[in-house]
């Protein structure tokens, strides 16, 4: 066996670094150094008992949180019922879970289709509200408060294309804690049951890879269910675990002695969530934000222990009386006032600034000044003027030179969304040329199929569709090219536009030029900071007012008696409490992708209906991408194979909150077209459309090239000089000189041009958002059902 090599004499020694004794990057070692108690570094020993200790601390939070939801001092268990297909036994399975065990306390909630079951030996209690079938709204509103969902099957199919929208929908707000009951498919053979229970088990794997399904065709089958839904680990929604929030279980409208529309709103529920603030604002999803008044303690009545009335019997099957739906009976009776509203803490409901006209009026100038006022008018300027002319006369003569340099003062009529509307209404007025042509014309009557005059109704929807196409198409093969106007000179029509030597670099002031618009929004000096602020006191202090668990009505003023119409039709009633700054105006950026079962076309400005956390609004909004540089460029279409950045004039929401875009169509329907999550609140955003102007070479030499096309007079040559030039295939230069007066132009490259190459030229602007925030947002048409899970490109309307 060979020995281990040695160095020879020839082996380079190096010298040894001498940095003092130094402890990784801190720096030198002091004097006096600390020993480790001083420096409170635990023992190998010590580590592992606080290790075991947080464990053990987490574990005990989650059995408190298992113990306290549906118990005596909790909130009921709140489960919602959701069937997912058309031929789902839904009521055969409420009906199961109804007939338990006598013990068990019924109590029905009339036109709300809902249930509560009362438990006093296990010391459990639960509710149960099932949402409406197609009634998108109501299924998304019920999720928002629910503490768990359960999910009827069909035996066969599982769920058919209207359910897999509305999973589809669920998963992206945000899924609670869930479970899937399939009940029925008894009716079948044994053998033929056990494969279609591994059937469905492979259709629902995809969706819920660790669910176990739950048979529900009899009474210990629904107790198991009911066991399960206890018993499960709670999974929590970000946006709704830091604000209060109640399901209403009794409404009472109260008008006004000024108007019957408007009055005060008496909504009796369960709070949970986080303690709720009578000072604090409240916002009834899909109706707005409004004031509380005053908060009162009626009995609560799903107690677990339910007192005996004076006069009153207590039945042996513990079953209590229907309560009626604006619930008067229990509010009437042994009512406890907890808190009235304090004006000097109340919060207020003012969500814009108003802008005051005279705050950007000029001040009364200084000496500095003046006098550099007068040195400019002493000043000789040398000016052509015609023979005869006096000084007088040629002091009032304004060059070219100068008019030019004003032409960026110019209203918004030559901008692009103006154009839009020039080109429409060129279009309005030949086809007004052609209706007067056809009255000169004799009109005859022609016998057509009924249903060719049906059909043929969408076609000018099917061509503004496939203009919509076609223009995305476009945008795709060439990004931001636009053609140069013949009839207006270029200056004029880009002249809001501006070069950047770098797109990256090139500083741009976020402040410059905003909008009137950006007067009347409210903006954080740091956001971040404030809503880490907000959550800590959350987190830490304990906040005054009624606490989780508590049956609680709260005094709405100034409501309108809409809110009070939609309820008693059967709608949840869904109510949560704004943190500070949420009912204020501001800039919006969500970060979204595109829905995978989305496919048409979605231009930037279109109007979208955005669901925010439990917020919803109609917006027209702004698509630019996803990066962490200072400036954003604009994006024209919403993006199928990217993630964009949606800008928005909205209400100030702090995130997480989970955001979903829909996009109406014209009979209705709501479309599933973009999911995400909100990324900030940020009007310092810049957002920067490109143009891109193109021309082509017409005489090639070694680094030179005359280049047309671009531009068609030699004024517009000189006005876009200053601005580089690149190609398509990776040249760059600058413009040298014009030639001619019809837009040649002599430029130089770093290199020799191709002739199929294309020489373009970058212009940018930045652009803002439209204030076209609209709190109403309409009743979705149901979706139509099929027989199976297709996507729903592929399901049609009637």
């Amino acid at each position: 066996m060979a020995g281990a090599h040695r160095a020879g004499p020839l082996k380079q020694q190096n010298k040894a670094h001498k940095g003092g004794k130094r402890r990784g990057a801190a720096g030198r070692v002091p004097v006096k150094v600390q020993s480790r108690r001083q420096r409170r570094e635990l023992g190998r020993a010590d580590r592992r008992h606080q290790a075991l200790q947080l464990r053990r601390q987490r574990k005990e939070a989650v059995l408190a949180e298992k113990r306290s939801l549906g118990s005596r001092d909790g909130p009921p268990h709140l489960v919602v019922v959701v069937p997912l297909h058309s031929r789902a036994a839904a009521h055969a399975a409420l009906r199961l879970l109804q007939n338990q065990d006598l013990a068990v306390l019924r109590v029905d909630e009339g036109k709300a289709g809902g249930f509560a079951l009362l438990c006093p030996q296990l010391k459990q209690r639960w509710r149960f509200v099932t949402a409406q079938t197609g009634d998108l709204h109501a299924a998304l509103d019920l999720a928002k408060v629910a503490d768990s969902l359960l999910f009827i099957l069909d035996p066969v199919e599982g769920w058919d294309s209207a359910g897999e929208y509305c999973l589809s929908c669920l998963f992206a707000q945000g899924l609670p804690s869930y479970a899937l009951a399939v009940p029925g498919g008894t009716d079948l053979p044994p053998k033929k049951r056990i494969d279609a229970k591994k059937k469905l088990s492979k259709v629902i794997e995809k969706r819920f890879p660790e669910a176990k399904l739950f048979s529900l065709n009899t009474e210990q089958e629904s107790s198991l269910l009911l066991r399960h839904l206890a018993t499960q680990k709670q999974r929590h929604l970000a946006f709704r675990d830091r604000r209060a929030h109640l399901l209403a279980y009794a409404a009472e409208f109260l008008p006004s002695p000024e108007s019957d529309r408007v009055g005060t709103l008496k909504v009796s529920g369960f709070v949970r969530g986080q303690p709720l603030d009578v000072n604090g604002l409240v916002h009834i999803v899909g109706h707005g934000d409004f004031q509380m008044s005053q908060v009162d303690a009626p009995p609560d009545p799903l107690s677990l222990n339910p007192r005996v009335v004076k006069g009153r019997k207590k039945t042996q099957d513990m079953d209590v009386q229907e309560d009626c739906v604006n619930g008067t009976e229990e509010m009437e009776e042994d009512v406890k006032l907890l808190m009235k509203a304090d004006a000097s803490k109340q919060e207020s409901l003012q969500s814009e600034v108003v802008p005051d006209p005279m705050e950007g009026e000029q001040t009364w100038p200084t000496e500095e000044e003046l006098q550099e006022a007068e040195a400019s008018q002493r000043a000789d300027r040398v000016v052509k003027v015609p023979r005869g002319t006096s000084k007088y006369q040629a002091a009032w003569i304004v060059e070219d030179k100068e008019g030019s340099d004003e032409d960026g003062d110019v209203d918004d009529d030559i901008d692009d969304d103006m154009m839009e509307e020039a080109a429409s209404q060129e279009g309005e007025s030949s086809a007004e040329e052609e209706e007067h042509s056809e009255e000169e014309c004799e009109t005859m009557t022609v016998s057509e199929c009924v249903r060719d005059d049906q059909y043929d109704e969408k076609v000018e929807e099917d061509e503004q569709m496939l203009e919509k196409f076609k223009q995305e198409r476009m945008d795709e093969m060439f990004p931001d090219e636009v053609d140069t106007p013949r009839d207006v000179p270029a200056r004029v029509r880009f002249q809001k536009y501006r070069g950047l030597k770098s797109f990256r670099t090139s500083p741009w002031d976020p402040k410059e030029n905003l909008p009137r618009d950006y007067a009347r929004i409210f903006q954080f000096q740091d956001f971040f900071r404030t809503r880490k602020h907000l959550f800590r006191q959350i987190e830490k202090e304990e906040a005054e007012g009624a606490l989780v668990g508590w049956y609680v009505t709260l005094h709405i003023s100034n409501v309108p008696v809409g809110v009070m119409e939609s309820f008693r039709e059967g709608k949840p009633l869904v109510l949560f409490a704004l943190l500070p700054h949420e009912q204020k105006m501001s800039v919006l950026n969500f970060l979204v992708r595109r829905h995978p079962t989305s496919s048409e076309p979605v231009r930037a400005k279109e109007e979208l209906i955005f669901h925010c956390g439990f917020r919803r609004f109609r917006a027209s909004p702004l698509f630019s991408q996803h990066t962490s540089a200072d400036k954003h460029k604009l994006e024209r279409f919403l993006r199928p194979d990217a993630a964009l950045v949606v800008t928005v004039y909205a209400p100030i929401t702090f995130p997480p909150a989970s955001v979903l875009l829909f996009k109406q169509r014209s009979n209705g329907m709501h479309d599933l077209i973009a999911t995400g999550s909100l990324l900030a609140v940020d009007p310092d955003r810049v957002i920067i459309k490109r143009l891109v102007l193109s021309g082509h070479p017409f005489k090639i030499f070694t680094k030179t090239a005359v280049v047309r096309y671009m531009f068609f007079n030699r004024e517009d040559v000189m006005w876009f000089k200053p601005v580089e030039l690149r190609t398509k295939w990776g040249r760059r230069g600058h413009i040298k000189e014009p030639l001619g007066t019809h837009g040649h132009m002599k430029c130089h490259f770093d290199g020799q041009l191709k002739s199929q190459d294309t020489v373009l030229l970058n212009l940018y602007k930045r652009v803002f958002p439209k204030w076209t925030y609209d709190p109403y947002v309409p009743e979705p048409v149901p979706w139509a059902r099929s027989e199976s899970a297709l996507p729903l490109q592929e399901v049609e309307m009637e």
